[in-house]
């Protein structure tokens, strides 16, 4: 792996000063490295960040990966990495007019980690620096505790998808001149909703009694507001002490169930084992630095697909390579006919918004026009469609991205539809057909892929004797049995104490019948019951609720 040479940093820069004038927008140092096939290899188990810290499961990846490619050996373009400076690789086998190409598309990368609402936590860091430190920190407390490092690792990465993502956004875009005071938190919370029980009409009183006071009196408005209620509600004084004195020792219990346990769990904060604590909190922060990726797939890789291809039609370096790149591109964009390609979605679905908010179709006049005719040569020509996605590059996730814009036009436009399977009773094979063209049964099919953890949370009122107990919110998607009893040992081990979970089972499966029909799309939905499973001295038990 090396530095790619001062011939090709000069193209680069030429491409970067491209790409700004089309309004794209990045922090204009970068780093770019030439690497082998096999150096992508080696990295890909850390997700291209080579100072990442050290796990034995790295390594089994990297020899699963070596096999792998020994029977299918293939040439991964490029891979770009959120740090700063932005970090990308090329492989050596790309020529100049490829590189041009995906420069391109990094470039969009780029700009859409520096400029996309969800990666707002990561804008200020320096991840691969940071990574480093960490790096250096395991390895530290690997020579002083040995293999027990490596179980903590495995611990918390078994719930690492149960980081507070969006708990974090919210704290950081979370205006700190109007953050309350406990106090004041209590009284509008818990007070007046769960004491007083307060009607509607008169909590938003108190709220504009407060903003008044807060007008007013900047300085004291606190004691101001408080010295009012404590006329009407001599009472609340104590409420607030009580509940003071409740949660003197509790951290917020919110949907990040890594961080709950990192600052309540009595087994960690005892003195011997606090070191614990620094890499469970290592790997919580690597997982959150990785969750905005996860949840942009589809966005992020139609956005950088878009200007790749935009930028590259009027650069001159096509010249004479035009049939090499609609090769390359046809089949980074091609539509498999089962299965989904994110490049691919995320282009279409990008070209379509652009098309309509160019026409202004993306308006409540339009959508009320039924007649097809009518709507084919609506055309208002706003021209504001290049505004309009990018702005989508601002606010959206994929969720959004999917949930807003997949619409039967779309769904005509492009020829998409659902595959289905069905048994061939003759032949004995399964075989897929195209079970739907309706738009709402695509943006389903989406959406279901998307990456969708569980939300699980601490119930504070049901903890006893200082055994956590943790709440499934069923949404349709039941756990997968055969990881509950070691991710709940980990947990237990962490916590040090019983763990209680409660999620959902099915109790009934789909219509075994169904198995003999032609039919497998048509099986009668399952159903599901609340179970709670508690794991003590690592034995599991489980029943029924």
């Amino acid at each position: 792996m090396k530095l790619i040479d001062q011939r090709i940093k000069k193209i680069m820069e030429r491409c970067k000063e491209n790409a700004t004038k089309a309004g794209l927008s990045f922090q204009n140092e970068t780093l770019e490295y030439i690497v082998t096939n096999r150096d992508l290899l080696d990295l890909s188990p850390k997700n291209m960040i080579p100072t990442l810290y050290d796990y034995w499961v790295h390594d089994i990846k990297i020899l699963q990966e070596r096999k792998i490619y020994e029977l299918y050996p293939n040439n991964p373009y490029e891979t770009v990495i959120n740090t700063r400076p932005a970090i990308s690789f090329y492989n050596d086998n790309n020529p100049d007019w490829l590189n041009v190409m995906i420069f391109y598309h990094v470039l969009a990368h780029i700009d859409f980690f520096q400029n996309n609402s969800l990666y707002k936590h990561t804008w200020n860091d320096d991840f691969a620096g940071a990574a480093l430190a960490d790096k250096r920190l395991i390895a530290d407390l690997r020579s002083e505790n040995g293999r027990w490092v490596d179980y903590i690792i495995e611990f918390t990465r078994g719930i690492d998808n149960l980081t507070g993502f969006y708990d974090e956004l919210a704290e950081i875009n979370f205006p700190k001149e109007i953050k309350a005071s406990k106090k004041i938190d209590f009284y509008f919370d818990v007070f007046l909703n769960k004491i007083l029980k307060t009607s509607t009409s008169k909590y938003y009183k108190e709220i504009d009694r407060y903003n008044e006071c807060k007008k007013k009196f900047p300085d004291m408005f606190e004691t101001i507001f408080f010295s009012e209620i404590e006329k009407k509600h001599p009472e609340f004084e104590s409420f607030f002490i009580r509940e003071k004195n409740n949660n003197k020792d509790k951290q917020s219990a919110g949907s990040d169930i890594i961080k709950y346990i990192n600052d309540n769990s009595k087994f960690l904060n005892e003195r011997k084992n606090r070191w614990m604590k620094s890499v469970v909190e290592i790997v919580r922060k690597t997982a959150i630095n990785f969750e905005p990726q996860i949840r942009t797939k589809i966005l992020n890789e139609g956005w950088a697909s878009y200007w790749h291809e935009k930028l590259f039609l009027q650069d001159d370096s096509i010249t004479g390579h035009e049939v090499d790149f609609a090769r390359i591109n046809a089949r980074v964009m091609s539509m498999p006919k089962a299965g989904l390609n994110p490049y691919a979605i995320g282009w279409r679905l990008l070209m379509h918004i652009e098309e309509l908010a160019n026409k202004g179709k993306l308006s409540y006049n339009y959508q009320k026009i039924n007649d097809i005719n009518l709507r084919e040569k609506y055309n208002q020509k706003t021209n504001s469609g290049l505004k309009y996605i990018f702005d989508i590059r601002d606010n959206y996730s994929d969720f959004m991205f999917i949930n807003s814009f997949v619409d039967q036009e779309f769904v005509d436009k492009y020829k998409l539809y659902v595959v289905g399977r069905r048994l061939n009773p003759g032949k004995g094979v399964f075989e897929y057909y195209v079970k739907s063209k309706n738009a709402e049964d695509y943006k389903k099919m989406l959406i279901d892929s998307l990456y969708h953890p569980p939300h699980i949370t601490v119930e504070e009122s049901k903890i006893k004797n200082n055994e956590l107990y943790l709440n499934h919110h069923f949404e349709g998607k039941p756990l997968v049995q055969e990881y509950i009893h070691n991710t709940m040992i980990g947990i237990e081990y962490l916590y040090g104490s019983s763990v209680h979970f409660e999620t959902s089972e099915i109790v009934k499966k789909h219509d075994d019948a169904a198995w003999n029909r032609t039919q497998f799309d048509n099986r009668s939905e399952p159903e599901y019951k609340r179970v709670l499973y508690t794991i003590k001295n690592k034995g599991l038990s489980k029943k029924f609720l």
